[in-house]
């Protein structure tokens, strides 16, 4: 009927937020939140001539490695799953390095 305390666990012991074990919506996070500072960083639709487009950028190379730890030996469903989070991950990047790259062109 009641919750038990076994199930309850403090959010410090969840995969999020150990570094060590893999995890798939850490590497999704971070690529998001990469996304949106980059957005905000550059003022996108008048975009700035800025250095700090650099941490974006290597926030997203960091997500990338995160994401591509999830990879697994065989091809399964989830693989797939996870192919398609790095192809998405590389469009970020990509345009991370463009909101880097383009005003100074």
């Amino acid at each position: 009927m009641g919750v038990t305390t076994a199930k309850l666990q403090p959010l410090t012991h969840r995969r999020l937020f150990q570094w060590r074990m893999k995890s798939l919506a850490r590497g999704n996070l971070l690529i998001a939140s990469s996304l949106l500072m980059a957005f905000a960083i550059s003022r996108f639709p008048h975009i700035r001539p800025t250095l700090w487009l650099i941490v974006p950028c290597l926030l997203s190379i960091w997500a990338t490695a995160e994401t591509v730890r999830c990879m697994q030996p065989r091809w399964s469903w989830f693989h797939g799953g996870v192919l398609m989070c790095i192809y998405t991950d590389l469009m970020v990047i990509t345009l991370n390095l463009f909101f880097l790259i383009y005003p100074y062109w």
